[in-house]
């Protein structure tokens, strides 16, 4: 056990034939006991320090650990956010190419419905026009009929028409 400075003040020495001069060794002592207090004090407060500074040092290794796992975390995050950025950007384009293989489909079925339609017009078109071209045909053919010529040729005066209305009123 080390020595403390009220073991050095106590100390008592045995007195010999021609020994040491009693005031010095007392003077030298006291000096001792002060010179060891102050190493004590200074033992001490290096003591406390050297705890405060290893107190601040795991603080500030808890705080690097903390900021570690959060960088780690926020890299994880980030690769998460990513994959699922690159995930969601192949269903979009997944779907965009669904819905363009069926807006095709479905313009071609469209054009195709078209097609079709204007064929049947076309059709019908040609229907009418040779049915119109028969009936005009058919009209020209009565006024080119000799029948007209014939209606010219027939005389009536005016009196003999009110004479046959006379007859169909009295009839």
């Amino acid at each position: 056990m080390p020595l403390t400075p009220l073991d050095i003040h106590n100390k008592e020495f045995s007195k010999g034939f021609r020994g040491y001069d009693e005031d010095e060794v007392n003077e030298f002592l006291d000096q001792v006991i002060k010179d060891y207090e102050i190493v004590i004090r200074e033992k001490k407060e290096l003591e406390e320090r050297l705890s405060d500074l290893n107190d601040r040092i795991g603080h500030f290794t808890n705080i690097e650990e903390t900021l570690h796992k959060s960088i780690v975390i926020a890299q994880e995050a980030a690769e998460d956010v990513k994959r699922n950025a690159q995930k969601e950007a192949k269903l979009i384009i997944k779907e965009a190419e669904k819905n363009s293989d069926r807006i095709v489909n479905e313009s071609l079925s469209k054009a195709r419905k078209i097609a079709l339609e204007i064929e049947e017009l076309k059709k019908q078109s040609k229907v009418f026009r040779t049915r119109f071209k028969m009936l005009i045909e058919a009209q020209l053919d009565l006024l080119n009929n000799d029948d007209w010529d014939h209606l010219l040729e027939y005389e009536l005066d005016a009196t003999e028409l009110k004479s046959a209305q006379e007859e169909d009123s009295l009839a």
